[in-house]
């Protein structure tokens, strides 16, 4: 179990950073469990290596979703019309805890946080179009940490970006079209339409499947009450899944890798990517990573793209002729609301 010292500061970074200006019930409740042995002692059952503060909101948050009787519901703007205030949330939160402690240790020990935050596109978009660029090959996509596979499917969707948001990107006509927000003077080169994909497969250790509804509910729980757009955007990606087909796979993605490039005509661009993941792997597993990219770009091209392995900006590392390249694309965004480029 993980040491509740360690934990409390995890709380406390988790409200201080990740919360601020974006979930006042969040960043109230965690703030208030980073002081609270007994909650923090529960939070201690969360798998090793997940964000444990991601994981028990989580949690509670499915128990509610899934239509538990209780006060605390009335605190969630998920669950009701005009929630109350949140000053009052976290003592009916610690007896949601306290009486459902059996239930939400299971969800701990079992659950994965793998937030699907398909808004996130909004940055992959302009980057798979900057590779396209380089090698006019169709793309042939492998997302490491794909949990349902929504992010396969960006060339699907529909874009529109602040301060230009009358201009739109990507799919014509699209159900699904997402907004975000450029900040800066540099605008990343767009294609008016999608570049061409070869294949799409996503690889985590538990594939999520959004026809099974535990795994819908699950997914949905983890994005924040406040957070209406999002969960619009997901139920939205969720009817695009129904629709389109994606190949996942369940396994480490670091392991796969070989086996599944293998099969990859040299006719398309191998684009390996992950948004938001990283940061659960462990130290060996990222080194193990880097070192079969840069030996795969000595006989064939391959494009690294990534955020969350070793800082939270957007990285692209690319083998073109044997030729290492490395770049840093965007500041970005946990939930894509806003991206930074940087070429």
């Amino acid at each position: 179990m993980v040491d509740t010292q360690v934990l409390s500061g995890q709380f406390r970074r988790f409200a201080e950073r990740e919360c601020k200006d974006s979930s006042i019930l969040y960043e109230h409740l965690a703030s208030q469990i980073a002081d609270d042995p007994t909650l923090l002692e529960l939070a201690a059952h969360s798998k090793p290596g997940q964000p444990a503060p991601n994981l028990l909101l989580g949690a509670v948050h499915y128990l509610l979703l899934q239509g538990t009787d209780h006060e605390l519901a009335l605190y969630y703007p998920s669950i009701v019309t005009e929630p109350k205030d949140t000053s009052g949330a976290f003592k009916w939160f610690k007896l949601f805890c306290e009486q459902y402690a059996v239930e939400i240790t299971h969800l701990l020990r079992t659950k994965l946080v793998q937030t699907n935050e398909v808004r996130r596109c909004a940055y992959l978009y302009p980057s798979f179009c900057h590779i396209h660029g380089l090698t006019q090959k169709p793309l042939s996509l492998i997302e490491i940490g794909t949990s349902a596979g929504v992010q396969l499917l960006w060339d699907k969707y529909s874009y529109s970006y602040q301060p230009k948001p009358d201009l739109e990107y990507g799919q014509e006509h699209a159900a699904l079209i997402i907004r975000s927000e450029i900040k800066g003077d540099k605008q990343p080169l767009f294609h008016k339409t999608s570049p061409p994909v070869a294949a799409r497969i996503g690889i985590d250790l538990h594939v999520n499947n959004l026809d099974q509804p535990d795994d819908y509910l699950w997914l949905k729980s983890l994005i924040w009450p406040e957070h209406k757009e999002r969960i619009a955007y997901f139920e939205a990606a969720a009817d695009y899944l129904a629709k389109y087909k994606v190949e996942l796979m369940e396994g480490d993605g670091v392991a796969l890798l070989p086996e599944i490039i293998s099969k990859i005509s040299n006719d398309s661009t191998v684009c390996i990517f992950h948004t938001h993941a990283a940061n659960q792997f462990p130290s060996e597993t990222k080194i193990k990573l880097l070192e079969y990219i840069q030996e795969l770009g000595k006989v064939r091209e391959v494009f690294h793209l990534y955020n969350n392995l070793w800082d939270r900006d957007l990285h692209l590392d690319y083998y073109v002729n044997g030729i290492e390249n490395k770049l840093t694309l965007a500041e970005t965004d946990g939930h894509g609301r806003w991206f930074k480029w940087k070429l």
